[in-house]
């Protein structure tokens, strides 16, 4: 198993040693193909992730997987001759005539260990910046998608060979050993536990990382927000992919006096979108009897510790499915507000004022998104100024890692580092400062011996 990862890697080193600058025809080329590969394959990607999740909606697998990478594509293909052209920088008055710039330059090969919950988006995504920036890639796919995995890695195969992108399956020890092998670069998206485990392997060889660990994303709706509009905007965010998206939202802080509205507004817009959900091929099972277990476990215990819970539907404790749960009544003691949730359980938390809920939020670490719902552009702003997390998004839910002009990433225990957009492009490039001295150079004045006038007149004129 080692001996394979570490031969891949060095075929890819070895490539990339054979050709270290890719021009802007090439990396295009690598992008365009990646585009093909998407669209011509789309129905076969769609049914190999649905048969993973037990069932999935293809229509889900379309709209949050491939459409964004493909819109991805196309932002970096419409800017990528700028992101790559030299930056030129001021060289300042002691350095002059001398010319400066940065030379973004390919790292080499970047290594991506992907999850089960967005198995495309989270492997082709980063696939897109790093192409982008020059790079070969070595991915990891996730052992709870295994008909996706093998479908990848003939895809890559067929589309790409195997000197540009190598797609490797395999169980918990593949995904050790992988994190141990010597990148240039490491991105990983995953649990926080996980992720610490990841960083510390890559730390034996000096490996950068990018670490993409989610965490619990809340939603602060703002006294002058109207609860209905929230319900409206605030639902698909939650129940796309029956919650198993890192930036769903995972609770809610609401004003008090208006937790039953909402309560009663998410139940009726769930039973007006998804009717009968146990049958709709529209709603996305739990991906595993293991994950369906940890969140009635998360269930039994909030309930067993005071909470209330409104569920959307009825349904079969022994199905995959479950529809939206909401849970009021919660507090901090209960891991289901301890805890990255990941499912359709939504808590719902009173606050008195917004600085009760600022407080909350800062009480708790820091998360992947932050959403505010308020109208009030001093509320707005107050929020962002006051609240720390990786993104964030006013009056909607999870979309923002669609926008491919902002970046997308964690801080502190809910990752480090971006991608996506020229993020994306600096992460998995080195920026190379270059400095050209010109032909009269005024750091001359200052050789030895020191105690010449010329030399105290410079340092009087510089050091001020």
């Amino acid at each position: 198993m080692q001996q394979d990862l570490t031969a891949g890697l060095e075929q890819l080193t070895t490539a990339y040693a054979c050709h270290r600058y890719p021009t802007l025809n090439e990396r295009k080329q690598w992008l365009l193909t990646l585009k093909r590969l998407l669209i011509e394959k789309q129905d076969e990607i769609a049914t190999a992730i649905s048969e993973d999740f037990g069932r999935r909606s293809l229509d889900e697998t379309r709209i949050l997987e491939i459409l964004p990478v493909v819109s991805a594509i196309r932002f970096n293909l419409r800017h990528l001759r700028r992101w790559m052209r030299p930056s030129r920088r001021s060289s300042g008055l002691l350095f002059f005539p001398g010319k400066s710039q940065v030379l973004y330059q390919p790292l080499g090969v970047i290594g991506v260990v992907a999850p089960w919950n967005y198995p495309l988006m989270l492997s082709a995504g980063p696939m897109v910046s790093a192409m982008a920036a020059g790079n070969r890639m070595m991915i990891k796919m996730s052992e709870f998608t295994p008909n996706f995995g093998r479908l990848f890695a003939e895809l890559c195969k067929q589309y790409f060979g195997d000197d540009l992108v190598q797609v490797v399956n395999g169980d918990s020890q593949v995904a050790q050993a992988f994190s141990s092998l010597p990148f240039d670069h490491l991105l990983f998206t995953g649990s926080t536990n996980i992720g610490r485990a990841v960083m510390k392997a890559a730390a034996d060889n000096l490996t950068p990382v990018t670490l993409e660990l989610g965490g619990k994303s809340p939603v602060i709706i703002g006294p002058d927000y109207d609860i209905r509009e929230t319900a409206r905007r605030l639902l698909w965010p939650k129940i796309m992919s029956s919650g198993q998206t890192c930036v769903a939202p995972d609770y809610v802080l609401c004003p008090e006096g208006k937790v039953g509205q909402l309560v009663d507004e998410l139940k009726a817009l769930y039973n007006h979108q998804l009717p009968d959900a146990a049958a709709n091929m529209d709603c996305t099972y739990v991906i595993s009897e293991r994950q369906r277990a940890r969140l009635d476990q998360l269930l039994t215990e909030a309930v067993d510790m005071g909470a209330r819970v409104v569920k959307a539907q009825e349904y079969s404790p022994e199905a995959r499915h479950r529809p939206l749960i909401l849970v009021t009544e919660v507090t901090s003691k209960m891991r289901i507000m301890q805890e990255e949730i990941f499912g359709p359980l939504l808590p719902i938390v009173a606050y008195k004022d917004l600085q009760q809920a600022v407080e909350m939020v800062n009480a708790a670490p820091r998360p992947l998104a932050l959403y505010v719902f308020s109208n009030d552009a001093a509320v707005q702003r107050r929020v962002m100024e006051q609240t720390h997390s990786g993104g964030a998004m006013v009056n909607d839910a999870a979309i923002h890692v669609g926008v491919d002009s902002i970046p997308f990433g964690g801080v502190g225990p809910s990752g480090m580092g971006h991608y996506h957009g020229w993020e994306g492009f600096q992460q998995f490039s080195n920026a190379k400062g270059i400095h050209r001295r010109g032909r009269i150079h005024l750091t001359r004045l200052f050789n030895p011996p020191y105690n010449r006038w010329l030399v105290r007149l410079m340092q009087k004129l510089f050091i001020r």
